[in-house]
């Protein structure tokens, strides 16, 4: 009984809330000194929830390659567009003749009607894909087109909140990586990935720490939102 009770008490959590969030914190900065050293400067991050489904990757899908200054003005025209119902359905009756009047690059109007065709013709489950695991997950979404590694990523560690995601080519965790360790050079994609591997099972908790450092650095909210102007 009191091995389950502590096997109990032990165990990883599938989903970041607030307190494990903490929890993260408080053993990363056991274990790395320069991350102990952005909590005791900045404090612990925020959490960054977002919710999950299809306004959110949409949003996601928007960043991609953009600041998030513009991401989110674009976004916000669209959430009025639709009158706060960003639906499948909705966006599938103009198809991408609405997004690109709104300003939406032809690109990104072709992978958000897509997104959008699959859900509403169930091919692809954004509820099917929660209950996956991260590796599962991710592969799931990356053969939707116009959704590669960052996006993924970043919809897994911010809709899911999954503790131990890493969003491979996220140019604010690069910049602040760099910070953090003193580098003249911002590091790649790839060493950035092999690097964070260190802070396994919490990438997910480093990653926030990482861009409440950064932000924090240049005293700026982006909308509460971290510098996620990744790749696809």
């Amino acid at each position: 009984m009191e091995t389950g009770i502590l096997a109990r008490t032990m165990a990883r959590p599938t989903t970041l809330d607030r307190t494990s969030l903490l929890a993260g914190v408080h053993e990363l900065a056991a274990r790395d000194t320069q991350l102990a050293r952005i909590v005791d400067e900045f404090g612990p991050p925020p959490l960054w929830a977002r919710p999950r489904g299809f306004p959110t990757l949409v949003r996601i899908i928007l960043e991609q390659q953009v600041s998030l200054a513009s991401a989110a003005a674009l976004y916000a025209k669209l959430d009025r567009h639709f009158e706060g119902k960003l639906t499948p359905a909705r966006v599938l009756a103009p198809g991408e003749a609405a997004l690109l009047s709104l300003g939406v690059t032809r690109q990104k109007a072709r992978y958000v009607v897509g997104l959008a065709a699959q859900l509403e013709s169930g091919a692809v489950s954004l509820e099917r894909v929660a209950r996956m695991p991260d590796a599962a997950a991710g592969a799931a979404l990356v053969q939707i087109p116009g959704i590669g590694p960052w996006t993924a990523g970043v919809y897994l560690l911010m809709a899911l909140r999954r503790p131990d995601v890493w969003p491979p080519g996220d140019l604010g965790l690069h910049k602040s990586l760099a910070e953090l360790r003193g580098l003249s050079v911002v590091p790649t994609s790839n060493a950035a990935t092999a690097f964070a591997m260190r802070w396994r099972p919490w990438r997910a908790v480093a990653a926030r720490l990482l861009w409440h450092s950064y932000l924090s650095r240049r005293a700026k909210t982006w909308d509460r939102q971290p510098p996620t102007a990744g790749r696809l």
